[in-house]
């Protein structure tokens, strides 16, 4: 993108602030990128200006799409923090920090470094979310040029990719760039399959957009005379999340037949429920089918209602309702939350709120000592399957798939999880490994006096539980 360009798209939404340093950031990253080239042989700024397209597209703010085109200066140049502090002033710099590699440091394997790289990555996180956000746009421009490393290293940052970065997306709630991160993967995980899915979904994709369009034109129908304002996006599922559901339910693509799906998006929220009892009356839905994550949203700030309808031919469609803001942060996630209004960053009142739990999880994981442990901890946390289990009073609690009744103890509170003695679940007593499933209502039984034993490791997967537990045995020198 020219840099007359990237100022024009940034300025769109974004009319009252000046772009003097987003322009300063583009030539000096021009400059000291000078004499480098990519494997592709491209010019090395290519890549800069990649991440910082991403950014402006996720309507990131100015510092953020400053540092992106900034983000590899550290670490590529000759270069000093200092200097760049001096041009470009703390916050910018500190987001380049964050995102900046460790490869001068020595490790003793691949996974210590990659471990190591990713406790300094949420390290640097916690104090600035917006850290992540350019790591995933770097990432995303990385995979698409996959193609000029070799097999060993296409492999290897697939493997990544799909195993840390996708998942993470999804949790900041960035479904539209989880998507496209998993596919990419994809197609070099398991080429074969990737290109055998694609010939079948491109060769049925005329079939589809006319079973969409006719579906589209009967919900049309159905909320014509309703007079709640809404529009209706159709949409097809990225190759992976059909190839995942073909091995889940153990068919071919032909018997996958939810791979249609629509989205509602109304107004209120009040609407959003008007809707669903129009569509439900209009379409007969499936037994079991419907998740409402208005009323308990997703950990990742997703919220929509999700159901699934027989279409007039007896096709399968899933229906998605939600709010225009619902919508914003399901395409966008944790970036829909930096807007600009009157020339000032405008973050959403609560976010901080909301950003708790990404907070808190960091700090858990900051306490594991061992990278091995670091990156399962890492990886189950963002487990993208997760289980809905409630406490006797009704309270909901998310947790990763395979979370056991002690996970859930100390996800209630902490002094809960250190006193635990049994759990019943669903009425019945259960052990402390018990694996727990949605819709389980989960009582934790409590001793005075009781405290963490050293095996309880083998079985919490939480990096919460994890943490404390660890915490506890080594205040009592029972574990380094």
């Amino acid at each position: 993108m020219e840099k007359a360009e990237l100022l024009e798209k940034f300025s769109a939404y974004a009319p009252h602030v000046d772009t003097a340093m987003l322009a300063k950031a583009f030539d000096f990253s021009v400059k000291a990128h000078a004499d480098q080239e990519r494997a592709s042989g491209e010019h090395y700024f290519v890549h800069c200006d990649a991440v910082a397209s991403s950014l402006v597209d996720w309507k990131m703010d100015l510092p953020t799409i400053c540092a992106g085109l900034l983000h590899d200066v550290l670490e590529d140049t000759p270069i000093s923090a200092e200097t760049l502090a001096a041009e470009f002033g703390d916050e910018v710099t500190k987001m380049v920090l964050g995102v900046t590699k460790l490869d001068h440091l020595q490790f003793s394997s691949h996974d210590d470094a990659q471990a190591e790289n990713w406790r300094r990555m949420l390290l640097a996180t916690a104090q600035d979310i917006r850290v992540i956000v350019i790591k995933l746009a770097d990432r995303l421009h990385n995979m698409k040029t996959l193609n000029f490393l070799n097999k060993e290293k296409q492999k290897r940052i697939a493997h990544e990719t799909l195993t840390l970065y996708a998942p993470l997306a999804h949790r900041l709630g960035m479904f539209q760039l989880k998507s496209q991160l998993e596919d990419l993967a994809f197609m070099y995980l398991f080429p074969a399959e990737y290109e055998d899915l694609n010939q079948k979904v491109n060769a049925q994709l005329a079939t589809r957009e006319v079973t969409l369009a006719k579906f589209k034109e009967s919900v049309e129908q159905a909320l014509a005379n309703s007079n709640i304002p809404h529009r209706i996006l159709a949409r097809t599922k990225s190759l992976n999340s059909i190839y995942q559901k073909m091995l889940r339910q153990n068919k071919p693509f032909e018997e996958i037949q939810d791979a249609l799906g629509v989205r509602v998006i109304t107004d209120t929220v009040a609407n959003c429920y008007a809707l669903l009892g129009i569509v439900h009356t209009q379409f007969k839905p499936v037994a079991g089918s419907f998740t409402d994550y208005i009323s308990i949203p997703k950990m990742n700030l997703y919220r929509s209602l999700h159901t699934t309808v027989m279409g007039p031919g007896g096709e399968l469609v899933e229906i998605q309702i939600r709010t225009e803001e619902m919508h914003r942060t399901a395409e966008y996630g944790i970036a829909a939350h930096w807007r600009y209004k009157t020339g000032e960053t405008a973050r959403d009142a609560h976010l901080e709120e909301k950003l708790n739990w990404l907070r808190q999880w960091i700090e858990w994981l900051q306490d594991l000592k061992s990278p091995r442990e670091f990156l399962d901890s890492l990886k189950t946390d963002l487990e993208l399957n997760q289980v809905f289990v409630f406490t006797p009073a009704g309270e909901v609690k998310a947790l990763p798939a395979g979370a056991t009744a002690l996970d859930f103890a100390f996800a209630v509170h902490t002094e809960i999880g250190m006193a635990c003695v049994g759990a019943m679940v669903n009425n019945k007593m259960v052990k402390l490994d018990h694996q727990l499933k949605s819709g389980d209502i989960c009582k934790i039984l409590t001793k005075k006096g009781s405290a963490p034993k050293k095996d309880w490791l083998n079985f919490t997967r939480t990096a919460r539980a994890r943490s404390k537990i660890r915490h506890y045995l080594r205040e009592k020198g029972i574990v380094a």
